[in-house]
This record gives C-alpha cells, sequence and structure tokens, in this order.
C-alpha cells in the first residue's frame, strides 16, 4: 500500500462480508450505495483516490457515523487495481471472509448483492455478476459500447482460454482463500485489466469461477472513468498474459 495512504481505524470486529467501493468523483452516488449495501449488513470499505469533488469528505461522514464503514485514502489516482489491492490486503488482516468488489457509480445494483456473495460462499472461488448471460441484461448503453464490451470479453475468451462470458464485470465476489493463493503480489494490472487478470489467475489455480446474471444500469450521475488509453492498455494485458501461458 502507498505510504501516503491512510486508513480509518477499525472500531467493531469485521463482518463475514467486505464491500470494497473504489471512488473517484462519486459525491452523486456514493451515500446511495452505502446505504443499500449496509442495510444488508455487510462492511464497507471505501477506497478515494484524492476525489476533488468532496467524495472523500462524504466517505468520512459516513465513517464518522456507522462503524461498518471505513475509508482508505489514497494521495491520488493509483488505478482501479491497485484499489481492490491495497483493499483486499486490509480485509485480509482484518479477518473477512469474501471480498466484493462493487462500483461506487449507481451501476451495481445491491439487489443482485446477495445472490453473488452466496454464489462465491458456495463454490469457494469466484462469482462473477454477468451481464452476457441467460438472464443478464444492460440498461442505458449505445450499441456501440455494447459492442466494444462484447468483443473484449470474446477477445479475452479467446486468447486466455476461459469459459467466462464476462471477464471484464467488475461486480465480484471472491473467498479469502482464493485470494491468498492467487498472491496479491504477483498480479500485474493496475487499471481495469486487474478484472480479466483475476479470472485467468483464478482458471490457472484450478479454482471455481461461476456467473451470476445481473442488470447492469448505465450510470445517470458523474462520469464514467474508462479512457480509450485505459481500454488499449487492458487489451494489451490480456496479450501479455497469454504469451506467458
Amino acid at each position: 500500500m502507498n505510504q501516503q495512504a491512510r486508513v480509518t481505524e477499525r472500531k467493531t470486529a469485521p463482518t463475514e462480508v467486505l464491500v470494497v467501493l473504489p471512488t473517484f468523483n462519486e459525491c452523486e452516488n456514493l451515500e446511495r450505495i452505502v446505504a443499500g449495501v449496509r442495510h444488508l449488513g455487510h462492511d464497507v470499505l471505501i477506497v478515494d483516490d484524492a476525489s476533488p469533488d468532496g467524495t472523500g469528505e462524504i466517505a468520512d461522514r459516513l465513517a464518522a457515523a456507522d462503524d461498518g464503514v471505513r475509508v482508505l485514502h489514497r494521495p491520488r489516482k493509483l488505478g482501479l487495481g491497485s484499489a481492490y489491492e491495497d483493499a483486499f490486503r486490509i480485509g485480509l488482516a482484518d479477518g473477512s471472509a469474501l471480498f466484493v468488489e462493487m462500483d461506487a457509480d449507481g451501476s451495481h445494483l445491491v439487489k443482485d448483492l446477495e445472490s453473488i456473495v452466496d454464489a462465491a460462499r458456495g463454490c469457494k472461488g469466484l462469482a462473477v455478476g454477468s451481464r452476457y448471460i441467460r438472464g443478464g441484461e444492460i440498461v442505458g448503453w449505445p450499441p456501440q459500447r455494447w459492442l466494444l464490451s462484447w468483443a473484449a470479453n470474446v477477445y479475452c475468451r479467446i486468447l486466455l482460454g476461459l469459459r467466462t462470458h464476462d471477464c471484464t464485470s467488475g461486480y465480484r465476489c471472491y473467498t479469502r482463500e482464493l485470494l491468498l493463493q492467487i498472491g496479491l503480489d504477483e498480479v500485474l494490472s493496475q487499471g481495469y485489466s486487474f478484472q480479466i487478470e483475476m479470472v485467468h489467475r483464478t482458471k490457472r489455480l484450478g479454482y471455481p469461477v461461476v456467473e451470476v446474471p445481473i442488470r447492469f444500469e448505465d450510470r445517470v450521475a458523474g462520469a464514467s472513468k474508462v479512457s480509450r488509453g485505459e481500454v488499449r492498455r487492458a487489451l494489451w494485458t490480456v496479450l501479455r498474459l497469454s504469451l506467458k501461458r
């Protein structure tokens, strides 16, 4: 973890499930998402990369009012993958058993959370909230964005020999045992390709990857953080991983 990062103190024993919410400029969405997760009784760890819009201050206020919410403040944007890695290390040290990745922009619905957690608990590996299996759907995307996402997943499946239909999904749950076996220090990706690499590493270790259908709703507030450059870096990372197979 970055030496300049700071995390709020834990005041209660951890729950079984830790939900990690990386944030950058999510002041319009964060409070609603945290409230939904906390209503289910799960711990929340917000990872804020010095959002200039006040997201970090909102996160601190939520943590001050609820012992089940903690905040990891990082000094600048350091990448989605590194945000999850830092949060997972904190959760592993605390003793959490199940680790959820969830977007803080409202595109991942709280109503799908328990089915993803239950699937991970049952398979003892990785459960992925999937937009591309029967029962899954995407709402609010233009056709070209859907095509790009679908094609990226086909690319990953072919190059890495994966059967998972939604390798790029950011709504998922890992078991503690799986994260310990993966070894977070060994993961190459720091950006959005982190999602793909973690599916790849799970498969190589022989752990199950199960897909749970979800309804993905495009954000209604704030702006997407996925740039064309980030997409190109993700595709290049997949090629590197395929060459190492």
